[in-house]
């Protein structure tokens, strides 16, 4: 009987061990996530331009310091401690610092920005001040290749050179709008202005939005509360026009680019030639079907030729400027889906097609550049999986890729200025993180760093990641968490969460399956089978299967979401009568619209910054993939969630962020007095103060929020 006793106690020690596992608090899964709960990295890792040595920044003896080293070197010796950065600081006449500033480095000297300052340090100490104080604190700083400076002030734009300001605008206005991001920022735009190579010529926009009307964006936060108007141009109303400005720093001259066609055309991929003699621009007709690849002289504005133009029944959607050939100033590469899959294309200045480059059944998803002498050029493909990253180099004379990074996993790169050798930064959904030093031409890599778990001493729910067949026969990728302390014999309640559109991938074949928190593990712990798919319309499957949802929003998601509930159903373990579903932007229409479309499946829904009528979202977007209302008048009216709100059989909580200025608030206030009118009960929070994602620690607060509801809901 006593050792019966000794034994219980020592299994109850066991148990205790393993009950002694941590829980993830609501700000570990959201907020400590890409911090302290982050994997293992190294802060700031960069090739020293120009050479093929990396540096990267650590403590050594508790000091700030960057270490330097080399595929070939045993040892790290350090580059720059905390302390001689200080001393540059004190040469300049400027305040040391208690740690080290993100920095930028080049041959010889390097930069980095100091309490609002960019600054660049030479080896012997001596300095330059790019951009002063005052002028960082303006909108849409740039800086050129020759120091000057372009910014936006008061709503006009300034070039600046060694604190002489030259105002290049005169009328800039609430309507009037100058070196901005244009077109709501779709087509790959994300800026408004273009230095040319030799930083002495500024390609900006100007965009006239007199045309669109008023939308109220309220600061509640002001007594009383204020408008600020936002000119928010919306499905198959009045755009925007948008023309290409080009200003001379030397002769303070300004020219404009004489585009023709319709105003509301669409000036997208801006580039310069080698010699800035000529400006490329991407003109993208208003029906988003047909592109063409303009070239305008730079001096006089007039428009030279077309180099080719691309049509598609559906749309086209051209999203990255041409790159002209590293010592070939006469080719440049073009990136295309002209055969269903994204793909590179060599051709001539003159628009002759040369050759494509990389063929076959996967997309090319980023371009990372050329080798030294221009010989090859590095891009990152799917051809491994779909869901994976890798780096390959094509050869582009014979057009033969030679794959440089290896495995089923998500590879991060960087590629040092000869192209001789890569830092590889990858992970897998067993491996938070490897980064390694590649020598291409052997194929051979260093290890810089392996990264432990963070999540070990966490309860964890065992993750896997799969395909299952929609009713079409085409695989859809998965990924599943199972309950910590899974019991095969049990059935949990289960949480969807998905997304479904364009331009996003849900699964990954990286860390925590592509999540970037840990919300997923988070409601593992409490005992929740978590499931995504990435259905039709998402990323980096091909045209084929993007345009699915061609002017009928939801209804092949909806299909795909199908066949991911019989495969849930499938399972012994899930309880698929206490089932969630979760997803935000456009996941929250598709999430409300499933909701409306299959009533009783899921017990409770959350949709965040939900579309609720296409009508009311913006034009590049919704009229790419819906046409416009007029149309496509039976797409726009079954996706029109207020007319089927009385459907609304089960539990639904709406979450918007009441600044939104991407799905304006004015999408959920109508369901919800759709709901109102037709006596449907529906739950709604709003985050005073947030856009359309809640970031901050507020996310926490969203993220708990949602899983109260579940909580509340699924049992």
């Amino acid at each position: 009987m006593k050792k019966l006793i000794v034994f219980i106690g020592f299994a109850a020690i066991l148990n205790q061990g393993h009950a002694q596992k941590k829980q993830l608090t609501i700000e570990d899964a959201m907020l400590n996530a890409r911090t302290s709960l982050a994997p293992e990295n190294l802060k700031q890792l960069q090739f020293i331009r120009g050479t093929d040595n990396y540096v990267y920044l650590k403590k050594l003896s508790g000091v700030d310091t960057w270490m330097q080293g080399n595929y070939s070197s045993r040892e790290e010796t350090p580059y720059l401690t905390l302390h001689s950065f200080n001393q540059k600081l004190r040469a300049a006449s400027m305040d040391t610092l208690v740690s080290m500033p993100v920095i930028q480095f080049y041959k010889d000297y390097l930069v980095t920005t100091v309490k609002g300052q960019k600054i660049s340090f030479s080896n012997d100490n001596s300095y330059k001040i790019i951009i002063d104080k005052a002028t960082s604190e303006k909108d849409n700083v740039e800086e050129s290749k020759d120091g000057f400076v372009a910014y936006v002030d008061n709503q006009n734009l300034y070039v600046a050179k060694n604190g002489n300001a030259k105002k290049v605008t005169e009328d800039g206005s609430d309507d009037i709008v100058y070196a901005s991001t244009v077109h709501q920022s779709e087509f790959g735009i994300t800026k408004g202005t273009y230095w040319s190579n030799n930083g002495k010529l500024l390609a900006f926009y100007r965009m006239d939005q007199s045309v669109t009307g008023n939308y109220p964006i309220i600061d509640w936060s002001d007594r009383p509360a204020k408008v600020n108007n936002l000119r928010y141009p919306m499905a198959g109303d009045s755009s925007h026009h948008v023309t290409l400005g080009i200003y001379d720093a030397m002769s303070q001259k300004t020219i404009w680019i004489k585009t023709t066609g319709h105003a509301e055309q669409f000036l997208t991929n801006i580039a310069w030639s080698p010699d800035d003699q000529f400006v490329y621009i991407v003109i993208v007709n208003r029906e988003q079907n047909h592109f063409w690849v303009n070239q305008y002289n730079a001096a006089s504005g007039e428009f030279e030729k077309t180099l080719f133009e691309e049509k598609d029944d559906k749309y086209a959607e051209p999203l990255v400027p041409m790159l002209f050939v590293k010592n070939k100033p006469n080719q440049f590469i073009w990136q295309s889906k002209r055969d269903g899959w994204n793909h590179l294309y060599l051709y001539h200045i003159d628009g002759t097609l040369v050759k494509q480059l990389t063929k076959g059944e996967w997309d090319v998803i980023d371009v990372k550049g050329f080798d030294e002498k221009g010989i090859n050029i590095y891009y990152v493909s799917t051809q491994v999986s779909p869901i994976s990253k890798n780096l390959y180099a094509v050869n582009i004379k014979n057009g033969k890729s030679k794959l440089i990074t290896e495995g089923n996993a998500v590879h991060n790169t960087t590629i040092s200025e000869d192209g001789k050798f890569v830092i590889d930064n990858y992970s897998t959904p067993q491996n938070p993180r490897t980064i390694q030093v590649v020598d291409v031409k052997k194929g051979k890599s260093k290890l810089l760093l392996q990264s432990t778990n963070p999540l070990e001493k966490f309860g964890q729910g065992e993750m896997s990641i799969f395909t299952i067949k929609n009713n079409e026969g085409t695989d859809l990728y998965c990924r599943l968490f199972k309950p910590v302390n899974f019991d095969s014999t049990k059935n949990y309640p289960v949480v969807v969460y998905w997304y479904g559109g364009p331009h996003a991938q849900m699964i990954l074949n990286g860390w925590n399956g592509g999540a970037g928190d840990y919300w997923f593990q988070y409601m593992s712990e409490r005992g929740y089978v978590v499931f995504t798919l990435d259905t039709r319309g998402s990323s980096n499957r091909g045209k084929a299967f993007e345009q699915q949802i061609f002017r009928r929003a939801g209804e092949k998601q909806m299909e795909d979401l199908m066949a991911g509930i019989d495969y849930l159903k499938s399972l012994q373990y899930t309880d698929y009568n206490n089932m969630g579903l979760f997803g935000w932007s456009y996941g929250g229409f598709m999430t409300i619209d499933f909701m409306l479309t299959h009533p009783g499946i899921f017990k409770a829904a959350v949709a965040g910054g939900p579309v609720t009528n296409w009508k009311f979202y913006e034009i590049m977007y919704t009229e790419r993939y819906m046409d416009k209302p007029q149309e496509n008048p039976e797409g726009y009216d079954a996706t029109d969630l207020t007319k089927r709100i009385d459907k609304l059989k089960d539990k639904l909580l709406l979450i918007h962020g009441m600044q939104d200025n991407v799905v304006v608030m004015q999408h959920s206030v109508n369901l919800v007095k759709a709901a109102v009118d037709k006596g449907v009960q529906v739950d709604y929070m709003i985050y005073p103060g947030h856009e359309h994602n809640v970031l901050g620690k507020d996310r926490a607060h969203l993220y708990q929020k949602v899983t109260d509801y579940f909580m509340q809901n699924l049992h």
